[in-house]
């Protein structure tokens, strides 16, 4: 009967933990630099894309004010051969656009929805721009990770999955 008792006990403090309010996250919390640690895309089956490498290289910045900077590139991109912007080939800007997403502008935060709102200024994805790209996230530590509910590639099915590491 005792031992009864206490699984009992131990089931609804369980069922009381599940059931507590999501711990409200601030704009504040997120205020600094986070280098990047993995950007994926994430598919139904569970398979996983790494859209910019094994070693993908990254940088977020939240000030204080409610704006911010995003840079995501694959590690290792090749350069161009006429050391020229304005005089790569086909291959090399396609090489470049697909290695490489960035965007700035302001960012909001719903610590009791657990999103993240970038309002977005601009975009190397132009179809981004003046657009608002909310995402659920987490932050635990000094790890903040967020689903994009639709990436910039990998199709319809693809979730893509972000996860952040804040600089030291």
């Amino acid at each position: 009967m005792h031992l009864s008792r206490s699984i009992t006990l131990a089931a609804v403090s369980l069922l009381l933990l599940a059931a507590a309010p999501r711990e409200k996250v601030s704009a504040k919390e997120l205020v600094g630099t986070w280098t990047l640690v993995l950007c994926d895309n994430v598919y139904p089956d569970g398979r996983r894309v790494q859209l910019y490498g094994a070693q993908p290289q990254g940088l977020l910045i939240f000030d204080g004010q409610g704006r911010y900077s995003l840079h995501i590139l694959r590690a290792g991109r090749a350069r161009f051969a006429s050391n020229d912007k304005s005089q790569g080939t086909p291959d090399e800007y396609k090489a470049t656009v697909q290695g490489s997403n960035s965007h700035f502008g302001r960012y909001t935060v719903d610590g009791a929805e657990g999103t993240l709102t970038f309002h977005i200024d601009h975009a190397s994805f132009p179809n981004w721009e003046g657009t608002e790209q909310r995402r659920t996230f987490t932050l635990t530590g000094d790890e903040l990770t967020y689903t994009v509910p639709v990436p910039t590639s990998g199709g319809a099915a693809a979730t893509g999955e972000v996860k952040w590491r804040r600089a030291r």
